[in-house]
């Protein structure tokens, strides 16, 4: 069986793309905590898990007597998203996941839904990145009003993947994914621009969800050009 095929196998099982599924938003879960994504027992769910993390999808994290469980890396977040944006329901019929969920979200640990896709069309119309080889680099504009705002180029610059797309399930359009996605998203986040809904919840959609805040509006519109 090729790697595709087995890959594909994985991601089928329902118990399996739950567990995937829940830890899209860039959180470690306990094997508990998937179990009950998943909505499966303790046995069930550590085979399951452990066929994750044999096949590279899943890294484990031992602290004391407890094991965490993330996404391998932020390769693996993209091309589920990728998979998720492939066409599963008319385009002309009403998006089923309600307009909260389809308005602002996390993917990994970036900002994805509308929000997401408008923010990465003002980046690159505005002139703040411009296109490079295998994605985006800042340009001197870019630099200082990134600076201004606090994001941290440093820190986005020592990802694998400094800013690259990442297409959006909902939109089929792209938005901004890398260490520069995530810092800008962790800016607006750490500046109570947006919120996280539920981020305990049990339900894999419900807890990447995103709401921004009266100020966060302002400074979208204020910063970027965007109406929140």
């Amino acid at each position: 069986m090729s790697n595709l095929a087995t890959i594909a196998a994985l991601i089928g099982d329902p118990s399996r793309a739950a567990m995937l599924q829940a830890l899209l938003p860039g959180e470690a879960l306990t094997a508990g905590e998937l179990a009950r994504v998943a909505q499966i027992g303790a046995a069930a769910a550590s085979a399951q898990i452990k066929a994750l993390v044999e096949a590279g999808l899943v890294a484990v994290h031992a602290q004391g007597r407890h094991r965490y469980h993330r996404l391998a890396g932020e390769e693996i977040a993209a091309a589920l998203e990728t998979l998720m944006a492939l066409p599963q329901v008319s385009p002309r019929k009403s998006w089923p996941h309600g307009d909260g969920f389809r308005k602002a979200r996390l993917c990994w640990h970036h900002l994805a839904g509308q929000l997401g896709v408008e923010l990465h069309a003002r980046l690159t119309g505005d002139g703040w990145i411009a296109a490079a080889p295998g994605g985006w680099l800042v340009t001197d504009a870019g630099e200082a009003r990134f600076g201004k705002l606090g994001v941290d180029l440093a820190t986005a610059r020592r990802s694998p993947r400094f800013a690259c797309d990442c297409m959006d399930w909902s939109e089929r359009r792209p938005h901004l994914s890398g260490g520069l996605g995530r810092e800008v998203t962790g800016m607006m986040i750490r500046r109570l621009w947006l919120t996280r809904i539920e981020p305990l919840a049990t339900d894999t959609l419900q807890r990447r969800r995103l709401a921004c805040t009266p100020e966060g509006a302002r400074a979208l519109a204020a910063e970027f050009g965007i109406a929140a």
